[in-house]
This record gives C-alpha cells, structure tokens and sequence, in this order.
C-alpha cells in the first residue's frame, strides 16, 4: 500500500459525523469512538445486563430521539421544555470512570459511568456536574444537570450505553429503546440499587436556603399545599420518605423531589443529602 492510499484512509476514519441536538436543531460533534482497551478487552458475554433506568429523576417524562445519522447512531437525545438546568442522574448504579470538559466542542461537559462487565454509560453537553472521577453512585443518584455545552446547539442530554466502548441499542425499565425518531419516555429510576446510599431506609438532610431564611413545611409535595411549619436554615432532619411533586429551583438546582421530614414535606432543592440522590424510599 502506497503512502497516499494509506493517508486517504486515515482521512477517511477521521470524518466527525453529525448528531442532533435536540429532534430538530443539528450539531458538528466529533464523536470518541472505542479507543480503551480496559473497556474492550476480553469479558464473559454471560454478565447480567445492569437495570438501566432513564437518566432522569423518578416519574418525570422526556422526549428521546434518534436517527440515522446520528453520532454514535444508537445515541438517544433527551429534551424536553424548559430543560437546560434539569437534574440528570445515573442510569444504573457504578464507578465514574470519566468527568470532562471539551470547551465547546464535541461532548462539551460530560460524564462516563463504569458499570462494570464492559458496560459504561455516557451523558454529555452538561451545564453542570457533580460527581468526580472514583466516585461510586447509585442508580438514580444526581451526577449533573442538562446543559448546553459543546456541539450542542439546543439544551438536552445526549445518551449512550456502551458495551466494551461500543455502542448498544439503549435500553429502559428492560426494554429496548424505540428507533427511529421521537418518542415519549416516563422515567421508573424511581429508587437506587446499591453502590451510593439511599433507597432503603430513611436519610439524613441538613436545610440549606438562601440569605438564612426559614424554609417552609408543607402538608404535601407542593407549595400550593397549606404551611404546617417551617425549618431554621442549617437544622438537621431525618428524612423517612421521598415523593415527586412540584418543581422547585433551589440551593442544590432543579427538582421534583420532596422529602417527608417531622411534620410535612420540603422540596430537597433546598436539602443537603451528600449524596446528591435519593435517600430514603417511595411515600405511600
């Protein structure tokens, strides 16, 4: 092979195909494909598949795309309105292998979990994140929040599942995400399954609110719900139950999450968990 054919191929493996932004807007993403031998050596094909969940907070509904020409093509772009600043969360429990910042190119912000048997989770063009390289989560446990970042042209979440650093049909709750086009996802990553804390018992909190104002208790998950009390900023509380509601923006960003302490409900927007997640189980 001559010197010119061989640069022509290079060339050729070199084209950074296209991915959608958000079901309609285009982006130049030059995609990292499987480069990691850790993640494409010789594993057992008998591992148990994890149980990926939707990389978003219990009960909240998203729309996912794909298409054809998408980068990787198996990738889903999740959107939704009013998006940018959404919690994201881990899709199964693992061991961040990955946090990085492409400025604004490619991926932007992103983030890797490790699942292990070869199986890695990528979620990318974040405004925030908050894990760090090492650390284990749980399924379900906060890791950013939707951004903007990189070849994004429109706020959403760009999604992988990998297996040995190869792309795989995604996969929900046990089924197979639907190709190709956009289509209505209701997320059940309603609890963790080991690895970061949480899920089983009750939690423990610390209130956190702007400026030392007192935070109000409410008889439900809702700020429409009538006022049973309220919370010195910085007091500590245990937190028995967890339950979606209304979506509040606080300390700790965007949630639905409510968290039943003595008395009522509080918006764990405004709770200081250290796990960034769930905590305590489902209310009734």
């Amino acid at each position: 092979m001559n010197r010119a054919h061989l640069f022509a191929i290079l060339a050729i493996g070199l084209l950074a195909p296209a991915c959608v932004a958000n079901g309609t807007d285009a982006e130049d993403e030059p995609w990292e494909g499987a480069t990691d031998d850790d993640e494409r050596g010789a594993q057992t094909e008998s591992s148990a598949t994890p149980n990926f969940q939707l990389p978003f907070p219990c009960g909240q509904g998203w729309l996912g795309s794909t298409r054809t020409d998408h980068s990787p093509q198996l990738a889903v772009d999740f959107n939704r309105t009013d998006d940018l600043g959404d919690t994201v969360v881990a899709a199964a429990s693992g061991t961040i292998s990955r946090v990085s910042n492409l400025g604004n190119t490619s991926y932007g912000r992103w983030i890797e979990i490790n699942h292990g048997n070869g199986y890695t989770t990528r979620y990318a063009h974040l405004a925030t994140q908050v894990v760090s390289v090492g650390q284990r989560v749980a399924r379900g446990q906060k890791i950013g929040t939707v951004g903007n970042t990189g070849g994004s042209t429109g706020p959403h979440l760009h999604y992988e599942q990998r297996r040995y650093g190869y792309t795989q049909t995604a996969k929900f709750n046990g089924s197979s995400a639907r190709y190709w086009g956009t289509y209505s996802y209701a997320s059940k990553n309603c609890s963790t399954d080991g690895g970061g804390g949480g899920g089983g018992g009750s939690g423990n909190g610390r209130i956190d609110t702007p400026s030392g104002v007192r935070l109000t208790i409410r008889s439900g998950p809702g700020t429409g719900f009538a006022s049973v009390g309220s919370l010195a900023d910085g007091a500590r509380v245990t937190i028995t139950c967890q339950k979606q509601g209304q979506k509040v923006t606080g300390t700790f960003g965007t949630s639905t999450l409510w968290d039943k302490v003595a008395g009522g409900y509080v918006s764990d927007a405004y709770v200081y968990t250290g796990t960034d997640g769930r905590v305590a189980p489902n209310c009734p």
